[in-house]
């Protein structure tokens, strides 16, 4: 088992480095760069910018040294000091403008995972068992209606309904009193008083997705020999559901949890712009659209210690359910 974890922490390394290298190159492939960028938002305003100051900001910024110069200032100060370093846009140390959205982003949609697995798993045995039964029928139009109806699209229904019917709005994630109060029990239930519209909405395609498999997989499990011998020994039929067709069920499930969290950040743009929600979604569509490559470069290289973190996870979960895979490491 340790050398299972060893070689998937030296696989974590270069994963990394390769993360942040195509990232930064990336982010270099539009033409321009942030000071094109800049420089025709002062143009449509009829704004005029002297050459000489131009040139000034470009040696400023580095924009005219080759690319692997750039690449290395920036992860040799993330390596060495911590620096992710400074937003063109904004003024100020990348670092300040993250860590609270990205934190906010991981609170927000690490609770969708768990309200998703939450769901998800009851029912996804419960229509496998039962199979072709009514609820079987209702979970499955309730899992079609779920992923076809677009998250903005749920939101701005919410959003809506809870104007009509409690004339409340659902934006943001804390009140204006308790935006920046320290953590206490009133501003802890007035985050769940405004985060459960963006994990609700989070959650909706991602449960109804895992119930599927989890009723697909579950079901080809069931009909094994297996299943059938534990059955004829008299075994309960909890136990026999529970005790091994549902652990090997799991695997597909549990092998999604590296990429859920990185997917579940991109596909909260939209949703968090809709419900105003201070996370990292909207800060790296606007870094992208600016050009702004240290801000952006920042957040694609965090979301991709998310992903080898969560790959991480899901392979140590995968080795304590299935001991194949464990017993197979060493």
């Amino acid at each position: 088992m340790l050398r299972f974890v060893f070689r998937r922490l030296i696989a974590m390394v270069l994963t990394l480095w390769a993360v942040s290298f195509v990232a930064f190159a990336i982010i270099q492939l539009p033409p321009g760069d942030y000071l094109t960028t800049y420089l025709a938002t002062l143009s449509s305003n009829g704004d005029r910018v002297d050459p000489a100051t131009i040139e000034a900001l470009r040696q400023q910024y580095g924009f005219g040294e080759p690319y692997i110069v750039q690449y290395w200032k920036w992860i040799s100060g993330i390596l060495g000091r911590g620096d992710f370093g400074q937003s063109f846009e904004w003024k100020a140390p990348v670092t300040t403008l993250i860590w609270g959205r990205l934190g906010n982003s991981i609170l927000v949609e690490g609770l969708a995972v768990l309200v998703m697995w939450f769901i998800a798993l009851p029912i996804g045995i419960y229509v496998a068992v039962k199979k072709y039964s009514l609820g079987d029928y209702l979970a499955t139009v309730a899992g079609f209606i779920g992923l076809a109806i677009p998250n903005f699209l749920l939101a701005l229904l919410l959003m809506y309904l809870s104007f009509v019917w409690f004339g409340t709005t659902i934006g943001g994630l804390f009140s204006s009193e308790f935006e920046n109060a320290r953590w206490s029990l009133p501003r802890l239930w007035d985050f769940f008083s405004h985060a459960w519209a963006p994990i609700l909405v989070l959650a909706t395609a991602g449960t109804a997705e895992l119930i599927r498999i989890l009723r697909a997989n579950l079901l080809d499990e069931l009909k094994k020999p297996y299943v059938t011998t534990a059955r004829a020994k008299g075994l309960p039929e909890w136990k026999v559901v529970l005790k091994y067709p549902v652990r090997v069920a799991l695997n597909p499930l549990v092998s999604t949890i590296g990429w859920l969290l990185p997917a579940l950040v991109s596909s909260s743009v939209i949703v968090s712009v809709v419900l105003n929600l201070p996370t990292a979604g909207p800060l790296l569509l606007r870094s992208l659209t600016s050009q702004d490559m240290y801000l952006a470069g920042a957040i694609i290289m965090l979301l991709g210690v998310l992903t080898v973190i969560g790959t991480l996870i899901s392979d140590l979960l995968l080795a304590w359910i299935d001991p194949r895979i464990r017993y197979g490491s060493k």
